[in-house]
């Protein structure tokens, strides 16, 4: 699994979650209100609602925010009506992109997402065309610093985890989607705040891409991390390191 969360990895390198930090929290606010009106507003029962709020504290989001987006999610009271849709093409070079998005108007993210399909060198294609090329995981990444790599691999034996690694100065821990609570529960037993903790999409398989291909990926993919309404943005790409610095620089 190593290698999928090259997109992650390139977005700590620029500064791009503080850069966003309003879009950021507009994201976070809207998935722990769909979460909590889909599951209720008690974490310890509803995991997806502890992912979001562990996330958004992650990214520093005050705790009334959070608080005022649960009470929005059980309560209703705002009147906004949140859909969850994913969407599926391709990029430049033939990269896989998979999309998640929560929205409010499905005309208006659809027409987004096209649009920027088209503005990048890619396509918006059916349901289905790409989602096979992923699976669904769960992912922990964790600083060195935190902890050694005997105690990840005991972290990861008694969660039951697929695999561990390391991405820079991170530990990564992966698990099946199923396994997402019981993985958790083993880091924070340990007394381990991990610093990113999601359900994501990884690549079974990478595709190579190189010069003005590489580059057009990388803004495209950007340019969906700007919008508002999308929540995940996965790819199956595979650029040389070296090449992502000359790109990011």
């Amino acid at each position: 699994m190593s290698g999928h969360s090259k997109w992650s990895t390139i977005k700590r390198k620029k500064g791009a979650i503080d850069a966003r930090r309003g879009k950021l929290f507009s994201k976070l606010i809207k998935e722990i209100t769909i979460a909590a009106r889909m599951g209720g507003d008690d974490p310890e029962s509803n995991i997806r609602l502890k992912t979001a709020i562990s996330k958004a504290k992650i990214g520093n989001m005050p705790a009334d925010n959070i608080e005022r987006a649960i009470k929005r999610g059980v309560g209703g009271e705002d009147g906004q009506v949140l859909e969850e849709i994913t969407y599926e093409g391709y990029g430049p070079g033939g990269v896989a992109v998979y999309l998640t998005t929560l929205t409010d108007n499905r005309n208006r993210t659809t027409a987004d997402v096209r649009h920027l399909f088209s503005k990048g060198g890619g396509d918006l294609g059916r349901d289905g065309c790409v989602a096979y090329l992923f699976s669904r995981k769960g992912h922990f990444l964790i600083e060195k610093s935190k902890l050694d790599e005997d105690l990840l691999m005991d972290i990861a034996l008694e969660g039951g985890a697929e695999d561990y690694g390391q991405d820079g100065d991170f530990w990564e821990i992966f698990c099946d989607a199923n396994d997402f609570g019981v993985v958790r529960d083993a880091i924070e037993a340990a007394g381990i705040e991990p610093d990113e903790a999601e359900l994501t999409m990884v690549p079974l398989s990478q595709i190579k891409v190189e010069g003005k291909d590489a580059e057009n990926v990388l803004k495209l993919l950007e340019q969906f991390e700007d919008n508002e309404d999308i929540q995940g943005v996965y790819a199956n790409f595979d650029i040389d390191d070296d090449v992502i610095e000359q790109l990011t620089a």
